[in-house]
């Protein structure tokens, strides 16, 4: 860090110094000739570099410095403590997603944590992990999460696979007990496309299809409230009550869909009928790996993900209240991210927001 400070000259020019070089008390910009010491000489030039080191601490010249110092030591600090997310929707998203390094992203709200291609501390304390398919850049971090948590004394986790990866998973965990010589609990639960898992009472998860180069399947988070049903709205509350007793069902379940997350897919996803609640959930989260004319659709689709320019397409098809964006190849950069975010933004009454996390401007 460098601090500007200005020292009385005549033309009161500031001088640039580092903390790591000495900072000149004389306004002449040349050294004075040296003279040979005697101990008279000694005495007083000692009394006079202490008078002048006395003057500059008076002049607020080293207050000052350490305000600077103070000040970008807090600034350090509190970028480490705060988190980089969004407010969407009720829920607290955050995370990174970096198409072909690493994809987690994590809402503390359900505990949950999307996929898992390296270990980021905030996805330790998330009790349940749900893996979109077996790409390393999204199933990496899976053996140092079930460590960490075990090293914390939390409880051992959920994780939640496609069914035809659980054998595989299993290998691996297998592998590290037997490298490491630790024990590695957790719960596995292979989840196929349809089938539904209760999370606590007013939460389940459902897994739906999802189109990429090996198997994946995406999830979408429900919340679930009971509904008076209409043949008995017209009853008072004890009568209600009594049939409650009685064991009749009064009630209708209704599922939300609040979370959806794809993993990596093509666009084709959008056209799959039955997966109409991962586009009418409150929150879409899904991949836009290439943003414009550099890779072709035809590429995207090649490597199974999806072309921003497909999502734009595909639009009338999006009515999720909010879409956040992930995945996007690191060729690109802040301000090319924002503006395929634009073009989007134009096509849909859904807010579209980008996770950014991990990416830099092109002037940095």
């Amino acid at each position: 860090m460098q601090v500007v400070l200005t020292t009385p000259s005549p033309s009161n020019t500031p001088y640039l110094h580092s903390f790591n070089d000495p900072i000149s008390l004389s306004a002449s910009p040349f050294p004075a000739p040296i003279q040979p010491p005697t101990a008279q000489n000694l005495s007083l030039n000692y009394k006079a570099k202490l008078g002048r080191v006395e003057a500059v601490k008076g002049s607020g010249i080293f207050s000052a410095i350490g305000r600077a110092i103070e000040e970008e030591e807090y600034r350090k600090a509190r970028a480490e403590v705060q988190r980089k997310g969004f407010e969407i929707e009720g829920y607290s998203i955050e995370g990174i997603s970096i198409g072909g390094h690493e994809t987690c992203v994590i809402v503390p709200e359900l505990k949950v944590a999307f996929d898992i291609g390296r270990c980021p501390l905030r996805a330790v304390h998330q009790n349940f992990v749900f893996i979109t398919h077996a790409h390393l850049d999204h199933i990496g971090g899976l053996p140092m999460y079930v460590a960490t948590r075990a090293l914390y004394s939390l409880k051992p986790p959920t994780i939640f696979v496609p069914p035809s990866i659980k054998d595989d998973v299993e290998k691996l965990f297998d592998i590290h007990r037997s490298m490491g010589q630790v024990e590695l609990d957790f719960d596995l639960i292979a989840l196929d496309v349809g089938e539904t898992y209760e999370l606590r009472n007013n939460l389940v998860v459902r897994p739906f299809k999802t189109h990429h180069v090996i198997p994946s399947q995406g999830y979408v988070i429900y919340s679930i409230r009971n509904k008076l049903k209409k043949q008995y709205i017209h009853l008072k509350g004890k009568q209600i009550e009594k049939l409650k007793k009685s064991g009749v069902e009064i009630t209708d379940m209704i599922l939300s869909p609040e979370v959806a997350f794809t993993g990596d897919t093509t666009s084709d996803f959008l056209l799959e009928p039955r997966n109409a609640d991962a586009l009418r959930a409150k929150v879409l989260i899904t991949e836009a790996t290439f943003l414009d004319d550099g890779f072709s659709i035809e590429d995207a689709r090649e490597r199974g993900h999806t072309h921003l320019f497909e999502l734009i397409e595909h639009a009338q098809w999006i009515r999720n209240k909010t879409v956040l964006l992930t995945h996007f190849s690191s060729r690109y950069h802040l301000e090319d991210i924002r503006q395929a975010v634009s073009k989007l933004q134009a096509k849909v009454s859904a807010k579209v927001i980008p996770l950014t996390e991990g990416f830099k401007s092109m002037h940095s």
